[in-house]
């Protein structure tokens, strides 16, 4: 079976929300996302990592949620060969932000060693027609095609040396069970699923979350470290994960990072949508309900990872 934590990891934020605060621009709406300033402001991209591990975060993720080969030659007008070490940039400019972070940032603590989590986006994502968040490609979509799209950015990120794979915003169940049945072709390698959920029931396809997340599970327990929502409403958290593992032993491990609540409107940008409170306000209920992962989604930023770090100490030391 994979390890069940018995300790809190506190994730990164919004990658884009806190990379705008150094590039200045709205990142949003580009077709490679925040994946085009691997080529244009690296430099960038290493101080949004760092800015998360200054705040707090034990796992960060690479920058190539939206980042694929066949996007770069698209979009950069490179070269298959040049895009793959693109993606393999991404991995050397979160490891270049941990070594400056341990270097320091450590103030002693021997025991904080942040790992680094290869971030592996829906196959929605590239298509750039909104379709990562209701899942509607699945339905045409062969596995197979969807299972060759993944494969190169995934062995680019396993052979740049990340610590572990995010398999993130995962919005139906035929990509969630191509990307945990790939994964046993690299038994060394250990991943977590998340989910991208429409409501406080249902992934963004439809599907009832809690069966797709135990059947995803029990199809690769050795390897799948944690199962659960990100880019949801925080709202929506308990609902998803209530019961999940009340007839289960062991217990799933669960994982979190909703975004602010806010909703995204391709003429209109952010609007206050659900957002109805800080996020850290949710993190002490969600710890109660066995989330071991924690941390934020878009619109979140580096503050509000300082905000659950502090959160997660407050409900650790009462335990």
């Amino acid at each position: 079976m994979a390890e069940v934590s018995t300790t809190i990891k506190v994730l990164d934020g919004g990658f884009s929300s806190q990379l705008s605060c150094h590039v200045g621009d709205n990142v949003d709406g580009d077709p490679l996302w925040t994946a085009r300033f691997l080529q244009t402001r690296p430099l960038d991209v290493f101080k949004t990592h760092y800015d998360f591990l200054k705040a707090g975060s034990d796992i960060i993720m690479t920058n190539t949620y939206q980042a694929s080969v066949g996007g770069f030659v698209k979009y950069l007008g490179i070269t298959p060969d040049a895009g793959l070490e693109l993606i393999k940039s991404a991995v050397s400019l979160a490891k270049e932000a941990r070594e400056k972070y341990l270097k320091e940032n450590t103030n002693g603590d021997s025991d904080r060693n942040p790992l680094i989590a290869g971030s592996i986006g829906p196959y929605g994502a590239h298509l750039h027609d909104g379709s990562e968040y209701n899942g509607a490609y699945a339905d045409a979509t062969p596995a197979a095609t969807i299972r060759d799209w993944h494969r190169p950015r995934l062995e680019a990120l396993i052979d740049s040396g990340v610590d572990l794979l995010a398999f993130e915003t995962i919005p139906c169940e035929k990509e969630a069970l191509v990307l945990v049945e790939m994964l046993k072709d690299y038994p060394s390698m250990k991943a977590w699923l998340s989910f991208s959920c429409k409501d406080d029931k249902h992934i963004s396809h439809g599907d009832e979350f809690q069966a797709v997340a135990k059947k995803c599970y029990d199809l690769n327990p050795e390897q799948i470290l944690a199962v659960g929502a990100n880019c949801t409403a925080p709202a929506n958290i308990a609902g998803l994960l209530s019961g999940i593992n009340d007839i289960r032993d062991p217990h799933i491990p669960l994982i979190v990072y909703p975004n602010s609540g806010e909703k995204y409107h391709k003429d209109l940008g952010w609007t206050e949508g659900d957002k109805l409170q800080q996020l850290d306000c949710y993190v002490h209920g969600w710890l109660d309900l066995g989330v071991r992962y924690i941390g934020g989604c878009c619109r979140t930023y580096a503050e509000d990872i300082r905000r659950i770090h502090k959160q997660v100490q407050s409900w650790t030391n009462k335990k």
